[in-house]
């Protein structure tokens, strides 16, 4: 039999012999109550309906309507297993917190990301690769990583930038972040190998929120395929690192597989293996690429219709430069301290336009919350930005208002309400990179740029991230430095 035939009935088989474990679970007698609604058919579910939804810009008014149907706590099908949907701040403390739920993405998430990748362990393996991947985001790692930043954006704003009368501003953030976590993470300099990683990079994420059938001209199949060429990119990397470690042509602090390959136990060996090592990479690679791209786009989006949120963040930058000597020195640790105005301008960003639409994880035991079952091995998708636009939470939650973050983000919304960074234990570990990469991509844009928007139509929809319509194109001209 042909083995991708093999593979597409299989893909059929698993959900409808969940479907049936599931039914047979709701029906045997004393079992608790599952949560209201149905699981679809099998393999699509609910998946396309989402899907579709997200597309459309019109996911919240789906889940809502979900909510108001079922409530807070219903049960569907996406991506090929049946799952618990959940909403509001309740929701986001339970699933950060409990010990009954893994972290768990669908299985063709993992199938493109990597068996090893942090984002599917639990335990003593989770609590390795965390404790890495920590060790190179650590405070006084992150201080020799501002001036390479620093290059790396002058370069990009200086090449796909300047002169220009109009850019669409989604496809140059992308590269930007590609090009700076490429550097940091790989020691990827400019040229062939980083131009051919940036395409294919682009084909694994389209299929990470692909319905995940594996056939031919399908977006799950390049997805796999381009991830196929990623990961053997990075194993390549890895093992030239390796060699210039051994001599002394590198260090721990060069770039993350390095500090990732320097790591050892307490016997002295290596405590990542070549698979960990690239699958955290592949992780690393796409997270702090697609929140930092979102980020900066949308901020120059709501900067266009909030003059004086503007203004505001001129100002500030300008007072940073004055400091410095000359034009040409790079931002230091301590500027970035300084630009606080600018960061509660992300932090209501991330409220309004929060990155990711919401988070999988996976039972690992029978539980409940809001009196219902979730079952084992049943996914559980959490929403969890549901609560940015809460009334209830934040007053006129639709109005861009950098002041509601003007002290702590926990000032201001109670605990498991803002959540654009995640929450708990898995509070995601690299937010203090995505901090030092927005802060220093937007001193130099708005010392050097004004922009208005060319659509009238301000729109995004979610595919499976936000994407501003035809990528945010900007009428654009130049800002001559302030003495």
């Amino acid at each position: 039999m042909d083995f991708s035939l093999l593979l597409a009935l299989m893909a059929i088989a698993l959900p409808v012999l969940l479907h049936l474990l599931a039914r047979a679970k709701k029906s045997r007698p004393g079992a608790a109550k599952l949560p209201p609604g149905s699981l679809g058919l099998p393999v699509i579910g609910q998946s396309l309906d989402l899907l579709g939804a997200m597309r459309a810009n019109t996911a919240d008014r789906w889940i809502q309507d979900r909510v108001d149907r079922y409530g807070p706590v219903s049960k569907l099908s996406l991506f090929g297993a049946p799952t618990v949907l959940l909403t509001g701040p309740a929701a986001n403390k339970f699933v950060f917190f409990s010990g009954s739920l893994a972290m768990q993405q669908p299985r063709s998430m993992q199938r493109i990301l990597g068996e090893k990748n942090i984002l599917g362990l639990m335990g003593a393996d989770h609590k390795r690769i965390r404790g890495a991947l920590t060790e190179f985001l650590k405070p006084d790692m992150l201080r020799l990583y501002v001036g390479r930043i620093d290059g790396e954006v002058r370069r990009h704003l200086d090449e796909s930038w300047a002169g220009r009368a109009t850019v669409a501003v989604m496809p140059l953030m992308k590269r930007l972040t590609f090009d700076i976590i490429s550097s940091l993470l790989f020691g990827l300099e400019r040229g062939a190998v980083r131009d051919a990683l940036a395409i294919d990079f682009m084909h694994l994420v389209d299929g990470t929120w692909a319905v995940p059938v594996d056939l031919p001209f399908t977006a799950f199949r390049r997805s796999l395929k381009a991830s196929a060429r990623a990961r053997r990119v990075i194993a390549g990397i890895a093992r030239e690192t390796k060699a210039k470690l051994e001599r002394g042509e590198a260090t721990r602090s060069s770039d993350l597989i390095a500090c990732l390959l320097t790591l050892t136990d307490d016997s002295g060996r290596q405590q990542l293996s070549e698979e960990e090592i690239v699958d955290t990479s592949m992780v690393t690679l796409m997270a702090g690429h697609d929140t930092s791209s979102i980020l900066m786009t949308f901020m120059v989006r709501h900067l266009a219709n909030n003059p004086d949120a503007l203004a505001a963040m001129v100002q500030e930058h300008d007072e940073i430069a004055k400091n410095k000597q000359g034009d040409g020195e790079a931002l230091t640790w301590n500027d970035l301290a300084k630009m606080k105005f600018t960061w509660t301008v992300a932090m209501e960003t991330l409220r309004l336009v929060p990155p990711s639409f919401g988070l999988f994880r996976r039972a690992i035991q029978d539980t409940e919350f809001g009196g219902y079952l979730i079952p084992k091995g049943w996914q559980v998708f959490l929403v969890s930005s549901v609560t940015h636009m809460d009334a209830a939470i934040f007053h006129e939650p639709a109005k861009f208002d950098p002041s509601r973050f003007k002290d702590q983000p926990s000032a201001a919304a109670p605990p498991c309400s803002f959540v654009a960074f995640g929450g708990g234990p898995r509070i995601c570990v690299g937010m203090e990179f995505a901090r030092i990469e927005t802060l220093v991509t937007m001193h130099y844009l708005v010392r050097q740029f004004r922009w208005k928007l060319c659509c009238k139509e301000d729109t995004f929809a979610r595919d499976s991230m936000p994407t501003p319509l035809h990528g945010l194109p900007i009428e654009l001209e130049n800002r001559p430095f302030s003495p």
